[in-house]
């Protein structure tokens, strides 16, 4: 019987795993974002045209039937850049959903070949031009202990590294991991890791759901215009839509991401909205429950949720809904830990515990075919605690608090932009973000207090006690100039007014590319 069950189960692996399966997309203007009509695209394999289609009315394209492996696309439209995306990997089970975006020519209908090389050189955001890197999720997963965590693939770029192996903290140029600005879907938000602590932008393990992200951007200097508020390096991460044809569902199991449950699909019959969430749950939990250890007796416990709601285009403009949440905690008992437990002492009780959550509404309204007009306001709370407990002896009756921390922050964000296509040559995109935060924070320890109460133990006392406060409100203008198809001009102002003390500052941005060769190009920032 059991024999007959394995048999079974392997043939059905193999049927699943010979299914074909589907590209799809859309192709779009990459300043305008508007949906370019009757673009081909077509599927190569050794540099001959096996299979293409043509985008409709809405920039969508479909190319079905494909066996499971991996393929070049071309996309090519009259007055536009060809653009090749080599690489891209298909699976059966699950359909590949690209969203290919070109710049128009001003000169020579040349194309551009996005190797793996230079698709890292090509980020997302348009006035980005030096020091910016785009990744995919397929990068990320395909990282050698990358964990399915973007700031741990990122730690391969020039000039980044990871503190240790036992967290994610990024350090650029050897600047402090505190300078990493996070962004989601255009807004900052708190540290989005597990057992996170305030003041820090990394964690033992990410709450950010790779299987959700869309292709985003990591830069390291000389930020454009939009970017402020940040030393050392900014990650700019987004969400992509969940399948608008039909219902997929997604189950995997990781060391680190721990058991996963996605769900995607339409919202209604009208193909034009969609949904995508996902529910992780710690793996080292579940070994717990089987009896497994991983060097400590302590049993990291963490779970999240993410969403994308894409409500599709109307006369309105096209809305979102997203949002993402983590709990985690880690408790050392004293007297369940082994001498030898590097994390805990013996003589302490200690828990940790964290609390991470983001939601927004993104809307983006198309002013014409030149212009649009994108804002995302969102509120986000990140809660962080500590509290330690010493033993007088090794009974474990008798114990006092040694350490006591609590941190809450909540923030609202707004950013909104104006993004601007004169010509092919010249474009330009200005905004603002505001950010106001709120923040209780609160210290007690004993660690190197004097015994003035004289019962023989250093006293409790406060260390830290902040209730408080602050707005910052930062306008930016980036434009960029091609003077030709080689050379490329980015120039912008980033202002920033603090209300803590009623303080601002004015920041110059300045970009030039030059296109040596297909391969090889100059690059130099200032900011």
């Amino acid at each position: 019987m059991r024999s007959s069950f394995i048999i079974l189960f392997f043939t059905f692996f193999q049927l699943l795993s010979a299914q074909n399966s589907t590209i799809k997309g859309t192709v779009k203007d990459r300043v305008t974002e508007i949906s370019l009509i009757g673009a081909a695209v077509e599927v190569l394999e050794n540099n001959v045209t096996t299979q293409g289609s043509v985008t409709d009315e809405n920039g969508k394209f479909t190319i079905d039937n494909l066996a499971p492996g991996r393929y070049n696309l071309r996309v090519s439209y009259i007055g536009y850049e060809t653009v090749t995306i080599p690489n891209i990997l298909v699976t059966s089970g699950k359909e590949m959903i690209m969203e290919v975006t070109m710049e128009e020519s001003i000169n020579a209908l040349d194309e551009v070949v996005i190797s793996a090389k230079t698709d890292k050189d090509k980020p997302i955001n348009e006035m980005a031009n030096i020091s910016a890197r785009t990744f995919s999720l397929e990068e990320v997963t395909r990282y050698s202990g990358g964990r399915n965590d973007a700031s741990r693939l990122v730690s391969n770029f020039a000039g980044v590294a990871t503190a240790n192996d036992s967290r994610n903290d990024i350090v650029v140029r050897g600047n402090s991991p505190a300078g990493i600005l996070w962004r989601l879907e255009g807004v900052p938000i708190p540290n989005p890791n597990h057992f996170s602590t305030l003041g820090t932008t990394g964690g033992p393990v990410s709450a950010l759901n790779t299987n959700l992200l869309k292709n985003s951007d990591f830069l390291t200097s000389a930020f454009p215009a939009e970017y402020g508020n940040a030393v050392s390096g900014v990650f700019d991460v987004g969400f992509r839509s969940g399948n608008k044809d039909k219902r997929e569902y997604t189950f995997q199991l990781a060391a680190f991401s721990g058991l996963e449950a996605m769900v995607e699909g339409p919202l209604g019959k009208s193909g034009n909205k969609s949904y995508l969430v996902s529910y992780r749950y710690s793996f080292v939990q579940l070994a717990d429950a089987f009896g497994l250890k991983f060097g400590t007796n302590a049993t990291p416990k963490y779970q999240d949720l993410t969403f994308n709601i894409d409500l599709g285009n109307s006369k309105w403009g096209n809305f979102r809904i997203f949002g993402i949440g983590g709990l985690s905690d880690v408790n050392f008992i004293g007297k369940e830990l082994e001498d030898e437990d590097f994390f805990a002492a013996k003589d302490a009780d200690s828990r940790a515990q964290s609390q991470f959550a983001v939601a927004g509404i993104k809307h983006t309204y198309n002013v014409n075919d030149k212009h649009f007009i994108r804002s995302t306001i969102s509120f986000s709370k990140s809660k962080n605690s500590f509290d330690e407990k010493r033993f007088t002896d090794t009974t474990y009756q008798e114990s006092y608090t040694y350490t006591d921390v609590n941190d809450d922050m909540n923030r609202i964000n707004l950013h909104t932009l104006l993004n601007s296509k004169y010509t092919a040559k010249l474009s330009s995109r200005i905004g603002l973000t505001i950010d106001n935060r709120s923040l209780i924070s609160t210290v007690d320890s004993r660690d190197n207090n004097p015994d003035l109460d004289k019962d023989g133990r250093p006293d409790l006392l406060p260390s830290r006690d902040i209730d408080g406060r602050i707005m910052t409100i930062e306008p930016y203008a980036s434009f960029k100039y091609k003077s030709s198809e080689k050379s490329t001009w980015i120039a912008g102002l980033h202002g920033q007014i603090q209300t803590f003390k009623t303080k601002a500052a004015i920041e110059p941005r300045i970009g030039y590319t030059y296109a040596i060769t297909d391969k090889t190009s100059f690059n130099a920032g200032y900011g």
